[in-house]
C-alpha cells in the first residue's frame, strides 16, 4: 500500500514539475487530524506541503476544502442564493464553523462530532459558531416546533 502512494507522489511530482499547466489542488490545509481525542494522525497537509516544497516544483496549493471559500462561491454562482439565507452546520470549529464564517454564513456546530464543549468554551478557542446544539438532530426537532401544521 505504501508503495502505491509514494508512486501516485512521484507522478504528482513530475506533473507539477513537467507540465506548467498543472494546477496543484488540496482539499484540506490541516496538517494533523484527530482520529480520536487521544489519537493525533497526518493529515493531508503533510503530503501537500511535502510536494510543494520539493526543491524542483516550489507551487502552492489551491486550497478547494474547507475553510477556503472556493466551493461556496460556485455554490452561489450556481443556485443564486444568499449566504445570508444559508447556515453551515459541522462539528469542527478550524474547518466548519471557519468555513461558515468566511462566506458569511451562519453557524451551528454540532458537538455530537470532533469538538467537545470544553473545546467551544476554551479561552483559547477564537472561533465562535453563531449557535451550537448536542447533535444534528436537535435541527429536526426545532424545525417540527416552528414549522406551521397542516
Amino acid at each position: 500500500m505504501i508503495d502505491i502512494i509514494f508512486a501516485c507522489y512521484r507522478y504528482a511530482a513530475l506533473c507539477m514539475r513537467n507540465n506548467p499547466e498543472c494546477l496543484f489542488i488540496a482539499t484540506s490545509d490541516r496538517a494533523i487530524s484527530s482520529f480520536l481525542e487521544t489519537q493525533q494522525l497526518p493529515d493531508a497537509n503533510a503530503l501537500t506541503t511535502a510536494l510543494g516544497s520539493s526543491h524542483s516544483i516550489k507551487m502552492k496549493p489551491i486550497l478547494v476544502g474547507k475553510p477556503s471559500t472556493f466551493i461556496m462561491d460556485i455554490i452561489r454562482q450556481r443556485c443564486d442564493i444568499s449566504c445570508s439565507r444559508m447556515c453551515m452546520v459541522g462539528d469542527t470549529l478550524p474547518q466548519d464553523v471557519a468555513f461558515g464564517k468566511n462566506t458569511g454564513c451562519k453557524t451551528l456546530l454540532v458537538l455530537s462530532g470532533r469538538t467537545t464543549l470544553s473545546a467551544l468554551c476554551d479561552p483559547s478557542n477564537d472561533i465562535q459558531p453563531d449557535y451550537y446544539s448536542d447533535s444534528v438532530g436537535d435541527i429536526f426537532r426545532l424545525s417540527k416546533q416552528q414549522l406551521p401544521s397542516f
